[in-house]
């Protein structure tokens, strides 16, 4: 079906196309997915999940089609990023279509309805199953931004599976700073105080563009923070060789370009942290083989978004597939016993 509505979608704007789209998944009718594959269940940071594949933050900012994308075959879904006061975000257009590039390049800036709306949309799911968490982002007239993120997870984690604190979107002016040694540290024990004796794991999703000392900054502050895990990666600043006359838009790259830079940050993030902490792989994933690299790279799941564009929902049970597939061929039991 998406070979057929692709062509429809690609004559639209990205950002009316994505819109579209989130209207024909609130009617709920949305396929449900094979059942997954048991070699497929993963555990890690206390989640429970049916399999490793995961929905990034971005497509869904306000939590309003997380059981739909769950229905699709996500063992996840990260909602978000969701601001504690509503803003417009950037100017339009924002979003590109990089098609020779299999690519997107954002500059949203944190568009969100805010933590209000956020919160009756997750109030209205509790007690549903599935593993929904919501990414948290800072408003960018903030006097506080690290008590944007306290505010943020006081209200909305009492409803989540888990929280990520979003530091790593180049589309807020100054945000990436807030990955700097003290100011990281400050964020995190203001986080953590905020979480309490609340037990939800709490994520930083970090960028792929570091310098060379940020590496093990950032590691050894999220360990000595009680951190329990890290995203990997956001999108890029950077602008590899690429084909499309929107290459060079301002924004954040992801899709096909970004996967050697976002694994490179994986793997340097698994040498920084030893193992200590789990992680999260995102940026350029597109098939069951993508997954598996990550995987064996030393991520405890992955996430995709970019792909969704250009192979439709129908990727995500392929790459699960796919997953599965080559786990039993290298003789693993279990996406667990494949990690690292």
């Amino acid at each position: 079906m998406f070979a057929v509505v692709r062509p429809l979608l690609f004559a639209l704007d990205p950002e009316a196309a994505h819109n579209l789209t989130m209207a024909a998944l609130k009617t709920g009718l949305a396929p449900a997915a094979p059942a997954d594959d048991p070699v497929l269940a993963t555990q890690f940071a206390g989640l429970a999940l049916p399999n490793p594949i995961g929905l990034a933050a971005g497509f869904d900012k306000d939590a309003e089609v997380p059981d739909a994308m769950l229905k699709l075959g996500f063992g996840f879904v990260e909602c978000g990023s969701v601001c504690p006061r509503p803003q417009p975000g950037n100017p339009k257009p924002r979003l590109f279509r990089l098609v020779e590039d299999a690519a997107v390049i954002n500059r949203f800036g944190f568009n969100s309805k805010g933590v209000e709306f956020a919160h009756a949309r997750l109030s209205a799911r509790r007690g549903r199953p599935g593993v929904v968490g919501i990414n948290l982002g800072a408003n960018k007239d903030s006097a506080d931004r690290a008590d944007d993120y306290a505010v943020g997870l006081r209200a909305l984690a009492p409803l989540a599976s888990y929280v990520t604190i979003n530091i790593s979107s180049p589309n807020t002016p100054g945000l990436r700073a807030l990955q700097d040694g003290a100011a990281l540290a400050d964020l995190i024990a203001r986080v953590m105080a905020a979480r309490g004796k609340l037990e939800v794991p709490v994520f930083v999703k970090v960028a792929p563009d570091q310098g060379e000392d940020d590496w093990a900054t950032i590691s050894r502050a999220c360990i000595d923070g009680g951190v329990d895990g890290l995203i990997v990666s956001n999108t890029t600043l950077a602008r590899p060789a690429l084909a499309s006359a929107h290459a060079g838009e301002a924004g954040g790259l992801s899709g096909a370009p970004l996967k050697p830079l976002a694994m490179a940050a994986l793997q340097r993030f698994r040498n920084e942290t030893g193992g200590q902490l789990p992680l999260i792989a995102v940026g350029g994933i597109a098939s069951g083989q993508d997954a598996y690299d990550r995987i064996r790279a030393g991520a405890s799941a992955v996430q995709l978004y970019s792909a969704l564009v250009y192979h439709g929902p129908g990727q995500v049970t392929r790459i699960k597939a796919e997953l599965a597939a080559l786990l039993r061929r290298e003789g693993f039991a279990s996406v667990m016993e494949a990690v690292g």
